[in-house]
């Protein structure tokens, strides 16, 4: 397989006057992307330096925030350069434009990643092994790259990168590096260990939570209690009279602490005596809720999509089904509280920190601060976890700003009450369903939803294999912060969509596999509109969960349920299989099917796609956020409930579609339709629907 070196992947070889190999690859413009080096090591590229000893040191770009890419995209380079893993040494870089786009989010550091930083490494590779064929005057086809050495099978010969790298670096770059064919890989496909693995069970410092800097100050703020309260008067006498407080700073609608250590910040916010004072309206849940039902009854004044006639066909419809599915807001919980490390002084800023968004957070600090963004620098550590709470970038700006007031080095640490209390919520939401429906066929589907801020979106599978089908997405306008959590959209959507789909098939009597296998196969030979998937692999998933679960032979004294979704470019079909203990499942196992084209990190992946679903099964039985009057009423995990391990499926099986297409999404797509597989399975054992999560709650109330 040939890569194109373009414009966009520029590169550029120089000769070290030392000796070595310099070869630059940059993602967005022409700039050289590494510095000269000594003679005990040669960069290859930015992602790439290889010592004298043979020990070889490869860049992480992107954010490491539990999803596993420290370990997989070197692991990418390293396959295509040729090198022995075990000796592969792996940093998270620096935020540096050479490194094209260093976020996390959106399932997209792989997918967006595969292919140039297969080409990294292949170019590389063969200025190699053409530096050898020069050496010893032989022919290029004669020689062979292996674990970090060219060999020449005829002579025996064999040279190591490291004395190659000098010769190298007077080549002439090939225009069109031969990649890899997929049936030669020896890394991708494989398990291997997370890089930190050994540092993060023995407690290593990792986390941003760990900075320590010279003559830093710990920082604790006190932000509004509710939304809707700004800052009034503060009076922070007793504050500064506590052992270790070195500072009070009152910023824009907030007050930081300053001292020796955490618990003396902690104990000097507490002794803040501040006003806050009530400027907009504080909002309650039970007001959000029925704000949603006031809006589907009158509904969306256009469509987001409309196919063919749903009113029209409702006239001769054997049946009309109507149900309402509600979601509550969530926080995002992670399990690392925020917090951030700033120095700024002299015009000049050091942020390192936790944040998926480094660059975001640098052009924030400076458009804030005044500062020249070439006078920012900001690190990021591993994260411990980030599901979109980290794509703010409020926690380095806040930091950036008091260290700037106080003209000192600073840590600012959050608690767990003030994540809970100042995130950017999983906006509540509300679907309302209609379908007709004849004696044995679907005739139409109308899906209404209504959330917070910005409202709703997206279709499932039906729009495109449907003749009529309807979306209508609303927002409410609230004050009430919203952001992005784990598979945005689809983690709610997934749920309502395809517990809408099993009371489709338990009224046409269907069997729900089946169905969808029908739909797909409309979807392929007569689609209607705008098809944002595909059907085939749909189908590939929906026929290897069926394989894997047996389904239709359900063991003796257990319940099914069945649920499929598409995200970021990924297929995931799963069943899930409980018994009822006391009026509460006990998840006996589930089956997962994923098409996510090249699988790198097989153990990594499974890895992903386990925690997914267990982060799924977890928000949809237990927590939810309760807004009164404008407070959040969960401050901590004994109220915001959180899965224990007693509720922990006892079994994941996962299998992935094998698949020679470029890798997609992964670290969310298996998190969208285990809800909905749940809730399907529960109604099997109780022959009760669950419409409304958290399901634990729904549950005891229908027990009652």
């Amino acid at each position: 397989m040939e890569s194109t070196i373009t414009r966009k992947h520029f590169l550029k070889v120089s000769a070290l006057s030392a000796g070595g190999m310099l070869l630059s690859f940059s993602f967005l413009d022409k700039r050289l992307a590494a510095q000269p080096l000594d003679d005990t090591v040669f960069a290859p590229n930015v992602f790439i330096k290889i010592g004298a000893d043979g020990t070889i040191l490869l860049m992480a770009p992107n954010p490491e925030i539990g999803q596993g890419v420290k370990t997989s995209l070197p692991m990418i380079i390293a396959e295509e350069l040729c090198v022995d893993w075990k000796k592969v040494q792996v940093e998270l870089a620096p935020l540096d434009g050479k490194y094209g786009d260093q976020t996390a989010g959106g399932s997209g550091a792989i997918r967006g990643r595969f292919a140039a930083l297969r080409t990294v490494g292949a170019t590389a590779r063969e200025m190699l092994v053409e530096a050898a064929a020069i050496t010893w005057k032989v022919l290029r086809e004669e020689c062979t790259a292996d674990n970090g050495y060219v060999v020449h099978k005829a002579s025996g010969k064999k040279l190591s990168y490291g004395a190659l790298s000098s010769k190298a670096a007077s080549l002439d770059i090939p225009s069109k590096p031969m990649l890899k064919n997929r049936k030669d890989f020896k890394l991708i496909g494989t398990r291997i260990k997370d890089v930190d693995a050994h540092k993060i069970t023995t407690g290593q410092p990792l986390y941003g939570i760990d900075t320590r800097r010279e003559g830093m100050l710990f920082a604790m703020v006190a932000r509004p209690p509710a939304y809707g309260k700004t800052l009034g008067s503060v009076e922070d006498a007793e504050a500064r009279k506590v052992n270790g407080v070195k500072n009070v700073i009152k910023l824009q609608n907030s007050v930081a602490v300053l001292a020796t250590s955490t618990w003396a910040a902690k104990k000097g916010r507490d002794a803040l005596v501040i006003q806050w004072n009530s400027t907009e309206k504080l909002e309650n849940t039970s007001e959000h809720s029925a704000a949603f039902k006031e809006m589907l009854e009158k509904g969306a004044s256009s469509h987001a999509r409309n196919d063919g006639d749903v009113d029209a066909v409702k006239q001769n419809a054997a049946k009309i089904l109507n149900v309402t599915y509600e979601i509550p807001a969530l926080s995002h919980g992670q399990m690392e509280p925020l917090n951030f490390f700033a120095d700024v002084r002299d015009g000049k800023a050091v942020l390192y920190g936790p944040t998926q968004v480094p660059a975001d957070l640098k052009a924030d600090v400076s458009k804030q601060l005044g500062i020249s963004a070439k006078n920012i620098t900001v690190g990021v550590p591993r994260q411990g976890g980030g599901f979109g709470r980290k794509l703010m970038t409020d926690n380095g700006v806040e930091a950036a700003l008091i260290s700037a007031a106080a003209q000192s080095p600073v840590q600012v640490q959050w608690t767990r009450e003030d994540d809970m209390q100042n995130d950017f919520y999983r906006p509540a939401e509300m679907y309302r369903y209609s379908a007709a429906l004849s004696a044995d066929k679907l005739l139409s589907w109308h899906q209404s939803g209504i959330g917070i801020g910005r409202g709703t979106w997206g279709d499932s599978y039906v729009a495109g294999a449907l003749t009529n089908y309807r979306s209508d997405n609303q927002g409410l306008k609230s004050n009430t912060p919203t952001g992005w959590w784990r598979a945005p959209g689809a983690n709610t959507l997934a749920f309502a969509a395809e517990g809408f789909m099993d009371e489709v098939c338990v009224e046409l009597k269907k069997d729900p596999v089946a169905f969808r296998l029908e739909l797909f196969k409309q979807a392929k030979q007569d689609p209607v509109g705008k098809i944002t998937y595909t059907p085939d692999k749909y189908k590939s998933v929906v026929e290897l969960v069926a394989q894997m679960s047996n389904w239709g032979t359900t063991p003796s004294g257990a319940y099914r349920g069945f649920a499929t979704w598409f995200s970021f470019g990924s297929y995931v079909a799963q069943v899930a299989e409980i018994k009822m203990v006391d009026g509460r499942p006990k998840i006996l196992k589930v089956f997962c099917a994923v098409n996510c084209g090249q699988v790198i990190n097989l153990s990594g992946a499974e890895n992903q796609v386990q925690g997914a679903i267990v982060d799924g099964i977890c928000h949809a039985m237990f927590p939810k956020v309760t807004f009164v009057n404008g407070a959040v009423a969960e401050t901590n995990f004994d109220s915001y409930e959180f899965l224990r391990m007693k509720d922990a499926p006892l079994d994941i099986e996962v299998k992935f579609v094998d698949s020679d297409d470029a890798p997609t999404g992964l670290g969310e797509p298996a998190l969208p339709p285990v809800a909905a597989a749940l809730a399907n399975a529960l109604y099997a054992a109780t022959g009760k629907r669950i419409r409304k999560m958290p399901f634990a709650e729904s549950l005891r109330q229908a027990g009652s």
